[in-house]
């Protein structure tokens, strides 16, 4: 039972990843434009901190 539901965690993680990579690099790029356009708020810096974050973890 647990075997079979770790393979599911697996699998729906696994096979998401590059999907999930492709979009915080695409968040990411658009957060770069507009902080190039105007200053970032303080969440939206913290957004950025976080995109990175977790870019950096997925990428491992």
């Amino acid at each position: 039972m647990i075997k079979v539901a770790l393979k599911e965690w697996h699998v729906s993680h696994a096979q998401n990843l590059p999907s999930r990579i492709d979009s915080l690099k695409t968040r990411l790029s658009e957060m770069d434009s507009k902080g190039e356009v105007e200053d970032l708020s303080e969440a939206e810096v913290e957004d950025l901190h976080g995109i990175t974050s977790d870019l950096h973890s997925l990428s491992r």
